[in-house]
């Protein structure tokens, strides 16, 4: 039941996460604060298609 699911930098577009997530609790895209290392700081990451 668990995908795989890409997560991108909302600044850069840089994809730099791939997690997983399990698609029957959470149908929406998921939406983290990582750590994008191009700006070396915290940024909103989305999930991509």
């Amino acid at each position: 039941m668990r995908i795989n699911i890409i997560l991108a930098c909302t600044e850069t577009g840089d994809r730099n996460y791939i997690t997983t997530k399990n698609k029957r609790n959470n149908p929406d895209r998921i939406e983290r604060m990582k750590y994008c290392p191009r700006l070396k700081k915290h940024t909103l990451h989305r999930e991509t298609k």
